[in-house]
């Protein structure tokens, strides 16, 4: 029997980096996600394909039962690998699936570019653990990594706080409905960052940040108190200024954008995927001059 499963794509607003040592962080589900959808097979085997927003093969291959059990590793093949491990970890978590079944056809598809960086592992992984019915942060943990702020997007359809307390994820389901909404936009930056070199680079540099957790809470809490355009741009620079002093990378705006009249903010892994941008003036025709064509509304992007 054919079973289909969505889960949101993601946007981290505050606290990116530091919210993997307890900071507490702002995140919104995106209306873009990902589907996944089940159906029967033979062989002991997974047929699978992936699909992109438009349609497009992106990933097609099969999978033994044998290979997920055991974790084969395939030379050259990064994309089999990843969806490997995380079956060999979602078989580990729930044996069932693999021990009782004739084999599977398994189609994913995304409703946004994979390039866009709004979760495509993440929304697989909570897809698959929603299949299972198996724990998809455990899932996360165990396959990719990472704070577990992009499975909670993925599983909630209204803003969130997000936060790791003695390691546990806290999610607070909150009404974020800024007064300026309609002043801020989306900007892809024309290339995918890698979130794994991203985090390792940060724990490379991140020595004490005893004093900088407690500063990521106030702006986060300050920013979802914001009720006007002049200060929800100076939260934005605050935050930026900061995590710049701790990455000791420039910001994006001074990097690329410095005559820019407005603020932009780095969203997730600095360097690639979206960034924030409030702009008293449809920012549009600014960033397509400088080639960046993908500027999404707050409205078009958020859920």
């Amino acid at each position: 029997m054919k079973k289909t499963f969505y889960s949101n794509g993601k946007l981290l607003i505050t606290s990116e980096y530091v919210v993997l040592d307890g900071a507490k962080a702002l995140a919104l589900p995106t209306k873009f996600g990902q589907n996944l959808t089940i159906d029967k097979g033979a062989n002991q085997e997974i047929q699978w394909t992936s699909y992109d927003y438009d349609n497009s093969f992106w990933f097609e291959d099969t999978f033994t039962f044998s290979e997920i059990k055991s974790k084969t590793i395939f030379v050259n093949q990064p994309i089999k690998n990843t969806l490997i491990t995380i079956l060999h970890e979602a078989f580990l978590l729930n044996p069932i699936f693999l021990e009782n079944s004739l084999g599977y056809t398994i189609t994913t598809q995304l409703t946004f570019p994979k390039f866009w960086g709004l979760g495509t592992s993440s929304t697989l992984i909570n897809n698959i653990a929603q299949w299972l019915q198996i724990d998809a942060y455990i899932l996360l943990k165990n396959s990719f990594g990472g704070s577990g702020y992009d499975i909670a997007c993925a599983q909630n359809n209204s803003p969130i706080l997000y936060q790791l307390i003695n390691g546990k994820p806290e999610v607070e389901k909150i009404s974020f409905k800024p007064i300026c909404s309609s002043n801020l936009y989306f900007v892809y930056l024309n290339q995918k960052q890698n979130s794994k070199a991203a985090i390792a680079s940060y724990y490379s540099k991140s020595n004490t940040l005893e004093n900088s957790i407690p500063l990521f809470d106030e702006i986060t809490n300050a920013i979802l108190l914001s009720n006007d355009f002049e200060n929800f741009s100076l939260l934005l620079l605050k935050h930026e200024i900061e995590m710049s002093s701790i990455l000791e990378l420039p910001t994006i705006q001074n990097a690329l954008f410095s005559d820019f009249k407005g603020t932009i903010k780095s969203l997730g892994a600095w360097g690639g995927d979206f960034v924030l941008v409030i702009s008293r003036e449809n920012p549009t025709g600014y960033f397509r001059e400088k080639g960046f064509e993908t500027i999404l509304p707050y409205s078009e992007m958020i859920l």
